[in-house]
């Protein structure tokens, strides 16, 4: 049977777990992929869209755990990336 992962207070002792710990004792099952946001957000984007449609956005963003304002600046930075507006 594989360890739990261990809770983190910081982001200092999180580092450090994974830059010693081998992780193949661990079960990872539950792990998903986070992306990280460094770039200063300084533009504001004010938009009316139906009702139904904000709710669905915000029901997807609670379903992955992120803030639904993050999930609208994703599905923007993709439609770009891959041209696919």
């Amino acid at each position: 049977m594989k360890k739990k992962i261990p809770t983190f207070k910081t982001d200092a002792e999180a580092e450090r777990f994974v830059a010693t710990a081998d992780l193949t004792k661990y079960d990872l099952s539950g792990a998903r992929p986070v992306r990280f946001e460094f770039e200063k957000k300084d533009g504001q984007l004010n938009m009316r869209v139906p009702k139904s449609l904000l709710d669905a956005v915000k029901a997807r963003a609670k379903a992955r755990g992120i803030p639904y304002t993050r999930l609208i600046r994703e599905t923007l930075e993709q439609a770009m990336t891959t041209g696919k507006l």
